[in-house]
């Protein structure tokens, strides 16, 4: 008789230990599911705060297609490094920004040699017909213009990445937005109006095709902790809409 294969459960020790207790389905307020997620946290670094987002759309089709860019008041807290194509007044206007990395065909020639030790990588309007020359090592590190990373603001685009304050969401393909809103570290109040500010521009970037509820489950929580379920309703409310 073939012995019975116990079937491995799906969560860590540690995490059954962190939801024992919790009703895992309750709904909650921007604020207490704040104060819930803090509350789990236990990692011996300062984990991130994300969002996660299921919208009403068809992530099918192309004109529902949910992307776009936003500064958070408060940062993510998650420094990163960044690479900038550009020369003359605006490789300068980088450089001074505090942009980590900046060239032109040096750049990359470097990248198609197969470097690309960065995070984020934005390039002057002028250098966007070199673009092509490196997309395909990129991958989705390439500029573009609908996540602001070809631009002729190079200097504001580089500050805002180098502060952490700009965050692009975009839709995968079950029509979930993944979003880094803080870290435990900040206050309530900081991750509130951050989550505010992201759900806002959102909401904002509804398809006018999209019908019915947009924001349809909203789940928050931290790198380690067990996720906590926002009313959708009252976020949307909370967020000014």
């Amino acid at each position: 008789m073939a012995n019975k294969v116990k079937k491995k459960d799906a969560h860590s020790q540690r995490y059954l230990e962190l939801t024992k207790g919790l009703d895992l389905e309750t709904m909650h307020t921007i604020e207490d599911a704040i104060a819930a997620v803090k509350s789990k946290a236990s990692a011996k670094f300062d984990e991130t705060v994300d969002i996660a987002i299921k919208l009403g759309i068809d992530s099918r089709k192309s004109d529902q297609n949910v992307r776009g860019i936003t500064n958070l008041p408060h940062g993510t807290g998650k420094k990163k490094s960044v690479a900038v194509l550009a020369k003359g007044d605006a490789a300068k206007e980088a450089e001074a920004a505090g942009a980590d990395f900046i060239g032109d065909e040096d750049l990359i020639k470097k990248i198609q040699d197969g470097w690309k030790d960065f995070d984020v990588m934005v390039a002057s309007d002028d250098m966007a017909p070199q673009i092509g020359k490196i997309g395909r090592f990129l991958g989705p590190k390439t500029p573009n213009k609908k996540n602001g990373t070809v631009t002729n603001a190079v200097g504001q685009a580089v500050k805002e990445i180098k502060s952490a304050a700009r965050v692009e969401y975009r839709i995968d393909k079950a029509g979930v937005v993944h979003v880094p809103v803080g870290k435990v570290s900040f206050s309530n109040e900081q991750l509130k109006e951050n989550v505010v500010t992201l759900l806002d521009a959102v909401i904002k970037a509804k398809p006018s095709s999209s019908k019915g509820r947009f924001l349809q489950t909203l789940t928050m929580s931290s790198t380690m902790g067990p996720g906590f379920k926002l009313d959708p309703v009252q976020a949307s409310k909370d967020s000014g809409h």
